[in-house]
């Protein structure tokens, strides 16, 4: 027998364990509403561009073009424009495999160790892993419900000029932002751009919500409003459509997108997918969001309905206006990186909020929950059960029903 153990290369990951399947509760990942997904749609979608283009399916980047299949490069550049405000064209347009893959090609070009960036003290837990693996600071900037503190944001530029560090970038997640489900304002949106150019310091904007805000008109995205151009901006259809189809695309000047596309040497995104997506999309994009987003809206009132039952005053939280998380933060004696393993033999499963955080400690209270792919029932028994195990394991909540968010929990 060889002894792998011996030859795997340095700061590996920690290793994987079998899987036992989903848990019977799951509140984790960035999972969709399986209901919603327009299987007869997409039937019909593959059926139409089989038949009309299955052939290209023969090459390597149809077309000729690396950039990914035209007619999906093309419903992009028009949605950009009207739901976002970016005025690009198809060939400015990059499809990847899901927006994680536009996160590592962004990495790959602008990173090195030593180097710093600058992220939302919450954020996707993603970032920050792929961040640190490759030896790089992270400096986190805290919010509140208008999303990044732009005036912190402004001292922590300062603080790290008057150290003579240049950040590589600075992530942000403005339209509905992961975990909190903040929206940034119009005012911080600009003043994030003034910023980055005052210190020279590139934009790197996360979008791949946007499309879920239920109400109101969706704030142009950063890349599209005046001095935007230099931003760095990625999307995704894995929250629109389906997680499963990995598709996501960057939208970024030619400087940037001439050296993605030098290291993204894939063989291509997997093109069927493409194509099925910008058929089916590009006659039904607005009715089958509009469903999304009205199924969603009503788990996420299952989901805050069965916390104020079963925690009462115990679980504070902020209902997002869009999204499929709830970002929950419990009593300062529940650490929630201690309470997921007794959870899971229970069979609940949910994200805890020192994988969230620049700072793990300051998110030991929190967790996230993603609401988007259990059934209203699923959500009322699973947070019954998750009340239950976080009584008996921290004497949290104090009582676990009928405890009303504006009443105070009786002693123990």
């Amino acid at each position: 027998m060889i002894d792998f153990d011996q030859l795997f290369a340095r700061d590996l990951p920690v290793p994987a364990a079998r899987s036992r399947g989903w848990p019977r509760y799951n509140f984790t990942g960035g999972h969709n509403d399986p209901e919603i997904v327009p299987v007869e749609g997409l039937i019909a979608s593959a059926e139409r561009v089989l038949r009309r283009d299955g052939r290209s399916l023969a090459a390597y980047s149809q077309g000729g073009n690396p950039l990914g299949y035209a007619g999906l490069r093309a419903f992009l550049a028009d949605k950009l424009a009207s739901k976002r405000g970016i005025e690009t064209s198809a060939d400015d347009i990059l499809i990847t495999s899901g927006s994680l893959q536009g996160l590592d090609l962004v990495n790959q070009v602008l990173l090195e160790p030593g180097d710093t960036v600058i992220m939302e003290q919450l954020t996707y837990s993603g970032a920050i892993e792929r961040a640190r693996r490759r030896g790089v600071k992270v400096v986190g900037v805290p919010l509140d419900e208008d999303g990044m503190r732009t005036d912190l944001l402004a001292a922590a530029l300062e603080r790290l000029r008057t150290g003579g560090v240049r950040p590589k970038y600075i992530y942000t997640i403005p339209t509905i932002q992961n975990p909190t489900g903040t929206v940034l304002s119009l005012e911080r949106r600009q003043e994030l751009l003034r910023l980055s150019a005052a210190h020279g310091v590139p934009i790197f904007e996360d979008e791949c919500y946007a499309d879920l805000l239920w109400e109101g008109d969706w704030p142009t995205a950063i890349r599209g409003l005046a001095g935007g151009a230099a931003v760095i901006h990625i999307g995704s259809f894995s929250k629109t459509l389906a997680p499963a189809l990995r598709l996501g695309y960057v939208s970024a000047p030619w400087t940037v997108m001439s050296r993605l596309l030098a290291c993204k040497n894939d063989g291509g995104t997997p093109a069927l997918e493409q194509m099925v997506v910008a058929d089916y999309f590009g006659a039904h994009f607005d009715d089958h969001v509009g469903r999304l987003k009205a199924g969603l809206r009503h788990k996420l009132e299952a989901l805050t309905g069965a916390l104020e039952e079963q925690f009462g005053s115990a679980a504070e939280f902020r209902p997002p206006r869009g999204g499929i998380f709830l970002w929950v933060t419990l009593p300062d004696q529940v650490d929630t990186a201690a309470l997921a393993g007794p959870a899971l033999e229970a069979g609940i499963a949910f994200n805890p909020g020192p994988d969230w955080s620049v700072d793990p400690v300051a998110a030991r209270h929190s967790l996230r929950l993603c609401f988007g792919h259990p059934r209203p029932a699923e959500i009322q028994a699973g947070i019954e059960r998750l009340a239950e195990v976080c009584h008996r394991e921290t004497g949290i909540p104090e009582r676990s029903a009928n405890v009303a968010r504006d009443q105070p929990l009786p002693s123990r």
